[in-house]
């Protein structure tokens, strides 16, 4: 990057922009929040006063919840301003990432990524917040596909670390570690997939959404037990244990099994294991009890790492007051 902190475009002031402007302020850069159309004064000012009233609400919250001082909360959002389509061009020419969040229309995409691309400034990285449009459908209205990606973000974009970066068959390898390395100097998680429907967290929340609407239906348990049962034992493991980690920390065999019995005791094949779990199976490839599984544990001190992944999910009870003491003997 051109600077340590080098300004950032968002085009499109919805709530992406805003929620990547939000993110970017925090952490010490210039943001031009970039309108994506044309618009009489007077709807331009409605959006621009909207726009920094929501980006302004969402750092005194942060502030509020403990993040920093509320004093500083009008500084960050200074940092911050609102560019009317008509001045596009110099916003876009100054800005070393710019950040598309146009809504999910193909066209309206390619449209707004081709202007864009020609009003950059050569070697500045061009990235799509799209959730369900992939790189290479977008790529060919982009002046220089080597230098344009997709950066998905998870809302609330300013709080979510996770960004899911999916780079194209004309990404060049610069391209993807700049923009990761600008990521993660504001705290983020980047993680690098391939260009596929879904990225990783939809298709995974998807499946397991459907499922909980799926079981409501069913009868199986109400909407509030649903959710208390992901709250403290779904999600309460897999924000300590990844999920393809859970699977080696319990065993793959344990999965191969569960998903036979489910596929035959409820009748559906969307239950059925992967080609892969019977692949690891037949390998010997389990986890952690054979030291091979989705990950590589030879080497690695298993015990220490037990009592990391235990000390971790401790943690989570604490948070969630949940961590009694011991009765003790009279």
């Amino acid at each position: 990057m051109a600077s340590e902190r080098p300004p950032i475009a968002c085009l499109g002031a919805g709530r992406m922009g805003r929620g990547i402007a939000v993110g970017f302020a925090y952490a010490g850069h210039a943001v031009a929040l970039v309108d994506a159309k044309p618009r009489p004064p007077e709807a331009f000012a409605a959006l621009e006063r909207d726009a920094l009233a929501e980006i302004g609400d969402a750092l005194r919250t942060l502030a509020e919840l403990g993040l920093f001082d509320p004093a500083h909360a009008e500084a960050l959002l200074a940092r911050v301003r609102v560019v009317p389509e008509a001045a596009a061009a110099e916003a876009l020419h100054a800005a070393a990432v710019v950040f598309e969040g146009v809504p999910e229309i193909l066209d309206l995409k390619r449209e707004a990524l081709a202007r864009a691309s020609a009003r950059m400034a050569p070697g500045a990285i061009l990235a799509s917040t799209t959730s369900t449009i992939l790189v290479d459908d977008l790529s060919p209205a982009v002046a220089d596909p080597s230098r344009f990606l997709n950066a998905h973000w998870l809302n609330p974009a300013y709080i979510v670390p996770l960004v899911e970066v999916s780079p194209g068959r004309a990404t060049a390898s610069d391209t993807l570690a700049r923009l990761n390395a600008l990521l993660e100097s504001i705290g983020k998680v980047p993680v690098t997939c391939a260009a596929s429907p879904g990225f990783i967290v939809p298709r995974l929340q998807t499946l397991a959404m459907n499922e909980a609407a799926r079981m409501v239906e069913e009868g199986v348990a109400s909407a509030e037990e649903i959710d208390r049962a992901v709250r403290y034992g779904f999600g309460f493991r897999f924000g300590v244990l990844g999920m393809l980690e859970f699977i080696d920390w319990g065993g793959g065999d344990i999965l191969y099994h569960a998903s036979r019995y489910l596929t035959g005791a409820l009748g559906h094949e969307r239950y059925r294991a992967p080609e892969v779990i019977e692949r690891n199976m037949r390998e010997g490839r389990i986890g952690l009890r054979t030291g091979q599984g989705f990950l590589d544990y030879s080497g690695r001190d298993i015990d220490s790492y037990r009592r990391q992944r235990l000390g971790a999910l401790v943690e989570r009870l604490r948070a969630e007051g949940l961590a009694k003491p011991p009765v003790l003997p009279d």
